[in-house]
């Protein structure tokens, strides 16, 4: 049978007809009592091996699709796409259910680099579909930043190509780099200053150096070392300068950070020498967090709430210093929209 021009139609075969041939929709398989699922996808080439599976499910005739011209299958149209946007450090998945994910291909941990303006014109098209992380969310080794897939199971070529042109463009226009990138997370030694006079007595257990600890852990960082310090400023200005001796790549301190009297550690860091980007963030739990740098190292005071609650500014800054950026008044600011979390 000769393809029209255009439009996709479905023709039933007998299943020994149909190696080569594309399946039109999925086919089940039931075996009682042991397994009920999918045996073939819809888009499946037939080959000389599935003949007798289908006979086995009591397929005698399928449905077969034959495309038209200029139209691609979802899993075509899928690659294609997924295809234009990998760059250096991403991956591929193998079509599935007429979706490709992008993947990271690094070996340490990374955060997502997404220009949300080439997204939304990609999505803009119609019938398109690409869903990505947000920029500077962390994507692990192997972990998905993007997927893409086309709505219709079957799609007209030139919204493919248009998806094409669209990326190419913004290469041409970012010295051949693509819209969705990975910046990898460097190791850093951080040096974890915990203060309180509760915990420095003994009187109460610390909690705040595993919990950041693990946080760090996780990134592929580490705590080089952790000192203890009374709620006293000037002890708190002398540990922080030990710290900064050390010549650690970053420096967390611990407790204190609310306005009560004894807290003093916004004060004892100001004191340091450290230039304050920002004492509290717009963000929901962790507003009470302090950004600064003191000598170019990055300096953090962090709130109670990172012993205790899964995701606070803490997670949200700490990726971004540990690949590589400077952060600003303005990112600060910016974490506001977004920033509410189990509030």
């Amino acid at each position: 049978m000769t393809k029209p021009k255009s439009g996709t139609i479905l023709k039933e075969v007998p299943v020994q007809e149909a190696v080569g041939l594309r399946l039109a929709h999925d086919l089940t398989q039931i075996i009682p009592g042991q397994f009920k699922g999918r045996l073939f996808k819809k888009g499946h080439i037939i080959v000389e091996e599935d003949i007798s599976k289908l006979l086995d499910i009591g397929k005698e005739h399928i449905y077969i699709m034959e495309l038209g011209e200029g139209e691609l299958h979802e899993d075509d149209a899928a690659k294609r796409m997924a295809a234009a946007l990998k760059g250096e450090g991403l991956q591929l998945s193998e079509p599935h259910e007429g979706k490709v994910a992008v993947k990271s291909a690094l070996d340490v941990p990374a955060i997502a680099m997404i220009d949300p303006e080439i997204v939304h014109a990609i999505n803009g098209l119609g019938d398109i579909a690409l869903a990505t992380l947000r920029t500077h969310a962390v994507v692990m080794p192997g972990g998905q930043l993007a997927a893409t897939r086309v709505i219709p199971l079957v799609v007209p070529e030139e919204k493919v190509q248009a998806v094409e042109k669209l990326i190419s463009g913004y290469r041409a226009r970012n010295e051949g780099q693509s819209p969705l990138r990975l910046q990898p997370l460097r190791k850093l030694r951080i040096g974890l200053l915990t203060t309180g006079g509760e915990v420095f007595s003994g009187r109460i257990q610390d909690k705040f150096g595993p919990a950041v600890r693990r946080i760090v852990d996780s990134l592929g960082s580490e705590i080089a070392e952790q000192r203890f310090a009374p709620d006293d400023r000037h002890i708190i200005v002398k540990e922080i300068h030990y710290l900064l001796e050390q010549s650690y790549d970053m420096i967390v301190v611990t407790g204190g950070m609310s306005v009560d009297p004894d807290d003093r550690t916004p004060a004892a860091i100001a004191e340091a020498g450290a230039r304050i980007v920002s004492y509290g963030t717009p963000m929901l739990p962790g507003s009470m967090l302090l950004m600064g740098y003191l000598d170019g190292v990055p300096i953090m005071g962090l709130p109670g709430c990172v012993m205790h609650d899964p995701y606070t500014s803490f997670n949200v800054l700490l990726p971004r210093i540990l690949a590589g950026d400077t952060i600003t008044r303005e990112d600060i600011v910016s974490m506001g929209y977004g920033g509410l979390h189990g509030c």
